[in-house]
């Protein structure tokens, strides 16, 4: 049984989706303490809840503790199997989120698996849709990895609603990734999203003139979406395309703040991002090293190393006998 201190580092939610996963992964048992430590309202919260119980049904696993709040949780995973699996978060938590912790158990499926996820798409703290379909799901494509998501409802906070599906192909033996340079700037692609009540204020629309203002250079591709949802809101999605890699930056609208502020908030995050060296933008950094340590080798340059992926690298070290080296951004896997 492997001991995870749920305190440790950031002390979130990110130990109880790295730990489940890779213990689902390794078929290592572990028991999980302090679970979300440092967070104002301890414990597993319902996105947290949604992600143990639903790696539980993908691999047969036997759990205690898993209920709202709690605090310490016993998991010890069976076999991985494939199919069609429903969740419902039953709140606006991220779906995204619990992607992060099905993914890795789901690649190493027998066959094909679909995921269908009822909770929120564009929520506070978490990866859009937008950004798990063109950013992580770009890196693990580079891998080897075959993931298709599609968006079939858009849900804000606090009701959520929203529902995604994603598909995804077996890959048990990962290529190492290996991104120091990003070669030349191709192009900047935009997604900007509001609820259909925005409509007639033209949020979506203005939110786009807010990024190209501060941005100041050309975008690609400007998509504007208007969906019907159980709450209002907006966000913003943007990634700038280099030969090699893609840096991507999420922001979401809230009431009383303009939409061209959104559009320019966004464009201030993708801007910092460009402005480093990094292949990897500094919010993929954590959630590209589970496959990182999968393949068994491999090095990112990342445009900054956040207390995330200290605490993820950790996280992953106690199941995979692998080894994460770091030196200025520079993040390299190897074999112990």
């Amino acid at each position: 049984m492997i001991e995870i201190d749920g305190s440790y580092g950031t002390g979130g939610g990110q130990i109880i989706r790295s730990a489940i996963a890779m213990s689902a992964l390794t078929g290592k048992p572990c028991h999980i303490t302090n679970i979300r430590a440092k967070r104002e309202t301890p414990g597993l919260g319902y996105q947290h809840l949604t992600g143990v119980k639903a790696i539980a049904e993908i691999c047969n696993a036997e759990i205690k503790g898993a209920e709202l709040r709690s605090r310490e949780l016993i998991f010890i995973p069976g076999k991985i199997k494939s199919g069609t699996f429903n969740f419902d978060i039953g709140t606006a938590g991220s779906i995204t989120l619990v992607l992060q912790a099905l993914l890795p158990a789901a690649l190493h499926a027998p066959d094909s698996v679909v995921f269908n996820i009822i909770g929120g798409t564009n929520v506070p703290l978490a990866p859009s849709p937008e950004y798990f379909r063109h950013i992580l799901s770009g890196y693990l494509r580079q891998m080897g990895a075959k993931i298709e998501s599609n968006t079939l409802k858009y849900g804000f906070y606090p009701k959520g609603g929203g529902k995604m599906q994603v598909k995804i192909e077996p890959c048990k033996e990962p290529k190492p990734l290996n991104l120091t340079e990003r070669g030349k700037l191709m192009k900047i692609d935009c997604w900007s999203i509001a609820s259909q009540e925005l409509r007639k204020a033209e949020v979506a629309e203005r939110q786009i003139k807010g990024f190209e203002k501060e941005l100041t250079m050309k975008i690609e591709k400007k998509n504007l979406i208007y969906c019907d949802s159980l709450s209002t809101g907006s966000a913003l999605h943007a990634h700038a395309h280099y030969e090699n890699c893609k840096l991507g930056a999420d922001f979401l609208g809230k009431r009383g703040f303009p939409a061209e502020n959104v559009g320019k908030e966004c464009a201030k995050m993708l801007k910092n991002e460009m402005q480093s060296e990094g292949c990897v933008d500094s919010h993929a950094v954590d959630q590209i090293l589970p496959f990182m340590a999968f393949a068994g080798k491999g090095k990112i340059l990342a445009a900054k190393i956040t207390d995330h992926a200290r605490t993820n690298i950790w996280t992953i070290e106690q199941f995979l006998p692998v080894k994460f080296s770091i030196e200025n951004n520079l993040i390299s896997v190897s074999r112990r």
